[in-house]
């Protein structure tokens, strides 16, 4: 095994970089199996593939530097006011859009969770960064009354931590002026209903704190959805992306929902046609695909019993999941990373994660013939490593 394959977890950041591994193997990237970027494993909807077909020959054109037509569909879809939408590219660019432009100086984050947050904070050299850890022990549940605390900058030692030091040794500091919120939370799979973020969101209301939600993975379970609270919330920004539901992880299209008075001042930070043409007009047509939608949360449903049952067999630690995805603890989670990219397939080694270590990996629900290879190649592994 060469170095290149032997770092390749630790190089590869979010997963799905296909493209390194296809080189080092020297197999195309379409032989690559993909468990580390979490993308419905039904690919692009056939509506989705016509309607771009449809419009290449428009290319020429710039792009509505409004997406105007996408945001009125968003708008019905949601049931909210079409002026409160902003569209970016992926919703990783409306992370760094909102820090750059709302210039926070103390920033609460979960941890572990996606690390854009932590990331796009860090840009500014003004903004402290501080850690709200969770606990394996509670299965990293994000305890709602403890996250005000931590807000509040009240959090115990054991529940706080400054990014850039050892835990915090005061039991009391500044409150923050912006918090983030995966929801469900990347790499942990778990969820915060709706009554615990709007409780969590009227807390920040009162401190006068932006509370950042991303609900990234939220259409795995749209009912608990934040969106329609922002029209009462003027500290409450909520996050989407169509990256994982409708698999447009390629054309990178994502959107947030914010209070009517952040809108101008955030249009002025950002660049402009940061959407392309091809991404509106297949957000477009992807959100009105019910069918697709339903066939998606069936498909997952199912997966999900037999990785489960897979995962018990073999004795695998999982934690419970609320999305497409699981985090897995098991020993020597690095070697086995390393074996089955050798064998051409990606999971996500979650050892880069702040708050895991070298034991977890995180891996997608994908279709039943590759969690089928998934599940026989982990066997042969750990029978191996036993």
């Amino acid at each position: 095994m060469t170095k290149e394959i032997s770092d390749a977890c630790d190089l590869y950041g979010h997963g799905g970089n296909i493209y390194r591994l296809a080189g080092e193997l020297r197999m195309q990237e379409r032989q690559i199996i993909d468990f580390s970027a979490s993308v419905n494993p039904l690919g692009v909807s056939k509506k989705v593939k016509a309607e771009m077909r449809k419009h290449l020959k428009y290319l020429h054109n710039y792009p509505d530097p409004e997406a105007g037509r996408l945001r009125k569909r968003l708008a019905q879809y949601h049931g909210i006011d079409t002026e409160t939408i902003l569209c970016g590219n992926g919703s990783t660019g409306l992370i760094y859009l909102i820090t750059k432009g709302l210039k926070p100086q103390r920033v609460l984050i979960p941890s572990p969770t996606f690390s854009e947050y932590e990331k796009a904070c860090k840009s500014r050299s003004e903004t402290r960064v501080m850690r709200y850890m969770l606990k394996e022990e509670n299965n990293f549940y994000i305890d709602p009354d403890e996250y005000i605390k931590a807000m509040e900058g009240k959090s115990s030692v054991a529940e706080i931590q400054d990014s850039d030091s050892s835990p915090v040794t005061r039991h009391s500091s500044p409150s923050s002026d912006m918090a983030f919120l995966c929801n469900p939370n990347n790499p942990t799979g778990r969820l915060l209903r709706r009554e615990d973020i709007i409780r969590i969101a009227n807390a920040a209301k009162e401190l006068k704190c932006y509370l950042i939600v991303d609900e990234a993975f939220m259409d795995f379970c749209a009912d608990e959805s934040a969106i329609k609270d922002v029209e009462a919330n003027r500290y409450l920004i909520v996050l989407r992306s169509l990256t994982n539901f409708y698999a447009l992880s390629g054309l990178r299209i994502g959107y947030g929902v914010f209070p009517r008075h952040l809108i101008g001042g955030l249009k002025e930070c950002g660049e402009p046609w940061t959407v392309n043409s091809l991404a509106q007009r297949a957000a477009v047509v992807a959100i009105k695909d019910k069918v697709f939608r339903g066939e998606t949360l069936k498909l997952i449903k199912g997966e999900k019993r037999f990785l489960e049952k897979s995962f018990r067999k073999l004795g695998i630690k999982f934690f419970s999941s609320d999305t497409n995805f699981y985090l897995l603890k098991v020993g020597g989670a690095n070697e086995i990373c390393r074996q089955l990219e050798r064998r051409g397939i990606l999971v996500r080694d979650c050892a880069n994660f702040r708050g895991l270590d070298d034991t977890y990996l995180r891996v997608a629900v994908k279709s039943h013939r590759e969690n089928t290879i998934l599940i026989r190649e982990l066997t042969t592994i750990l029978q191996n490593l036993s």
